[in-house]
């Protein structure tokens, strides 16, 4: 197995590759409770025993599994490109349209912290709860938040990654 330092890098890309993996692996993991609800909601519905707020646990518990991916994509260079459009370009050209998707999805992470986090604050205020477990739906907007915070440090690292010249023309980090 490689170290660490090999697999993720090192300095502050290494650290936020790190970070976004584990956060990640979070994410999986709601994931996987999800569908375990899921699974014992239907197991349950066939005799007779749902698993009440199935649905509102699917709603809270995918919106925050998604989130939870977007700062590992971004880590990883792993965002979809579209290289139909790319493929007979200058690498200089591409490490340029690559600069140009990190600032993008930097500017983008900081927009969407900014709307969820008042998004949050009227959930909260307005003490908005969903209709079977009454779990008050401000709790999903925390770790969505905290997500959105690791993918804006994801795109940081990634703009000094490509300003230093340590990633690839395709977003790859070498």
């Amino acid at each position: 197995m490689a170290a660490p330092s090999v697999m993720f890098g090192t300095g502050f890309p290494g650290a936020v590759r790190r970070i976004t993996t584990l956060w990640a692996i979070f994410g999986g993991l709601v994931l996987f409770a999800v569908v375990s609800i899921n699974m014992f909601s239907v197991i349950g519905g066939i005799f007779g025993h749902p698993f009440p707020g199935d649905f509102e646990l699917t709603e809270m518990g995918v919106a925050v599994a998604a989130f939870a991916f977007l700062p590992y994509c971004q880590s990883m260079g792993a965002n979809v490109t579209a290289d139909i459009f790319t493929a007979g370009m200058r690498p200089g050209l591409i490490a340029l349209l690559t600069l140009l998707g990190s600032l993008v999805a930097l500017a983008f992470a900081g927009l969407l912290i900014w709307r969820m986090y008042l998004g949050m604050l009227d959930q909260k205020t307005y003490d908005y709860t969903t209709a079977i477990l009454q779990i008050p739906i401000w709790y999903a907007y925390v770790p969505v938040l905290i997500s959105l915070a690791l993918l804006a440090l994801a795109a940081l690292a990634s703009v000094l990654e490509n300003l230093s010249g340590k990633t690839q023309g395709d977003g790859a980090h070498v």
